[in-house]
């Protein structure tokens, strides 16, 4: 029973966050090394949100939202990558001078776009999952989410500090990261087929 639950929670967060290590790497790239360790706060609410959620839907409500609707997640990371593509370059390091804020400002971006990459499959997966296993279980299988976020985000940590990889980011860091913003966004409308609900109303 333990194992089953263990193994039930290694898949189904290896399915819905495979494609998100590369964002955490670039992520991490892309901020301060003193400030790193906020990425990985950040994820851990982003994905205690999607959580509790997917909790909230199996046993109050019963039920998954439509794709399309979880689609619109997408317009999430396309602001943050339009803003970081077009805004002033007011990166909170030059311009606010409170140390909690610069902290609280890494925090919720990295929450949001771990909820906005994340979000559709998580909610989608997590939710049937959910209301198949016992109560007892439910324990056990947020622990599992909880080890492999650690292990996520510290492969893409490891994965960054490549002295290839690190020199690219620390050069084009804030372009890269941007443009993977977009992208992710507007995959995430494509794929929760939001694009092509809209096109037919």
């Amino acid at each position: 029973m333990m194992l089953n639950t263990i193994i039930t929670g290694v898949t189904a967060y290896i399915s819905t966050s495979l494609d998100y290590l590369l964002i955490l790497m670039v992520v991490f790239g892309g901020t301060p090394k003193h400030q790193r360790g906020l990425v990985y706060i950040g994820d851990i609410i982003g994905t205690s949100v999607l959580v509790a959620v997917s909790i909230i839907l199996a046993y109050a409500l019963g039920f998954v939202p439509q794709p399309w609707l979880l689609g619109l997640l997408g317009l999430i990371p396309i602001y943050m990558g339009v803003h970081l593509l077009f805004g002033e370059e007011d990166d909170a390091d030059a311009k606010v001078n409170n140390t909690m804020a610069k902290h609280m400002n890494v925090i919720w971006k990295v929450a949001l776009i771990t909820i906005a990459t994340c979000g559709a499959d998580n909610i989608g997966i997590y939710v049937p999952l959910l209301t198949q296993l016992e109560h007892s279980a439910v324990p056990l299988l947020l622990i599992t989410f909880f080890v492999m976020l650690t292990l996520f985000c510290t492969a893409s940590l490891l994965l960054s500090r490549i002295p290839q990889i690190a020199h690219l980011l620390d050069r084009y860091g804030r372009y890269i990261t941007a443009v993977v913003y977009c992208l992710i966004g507007f995959g995430v409308l494509w794929e929760g087929g939001t694009v092509q609900h809209l096109l037919h109303l």
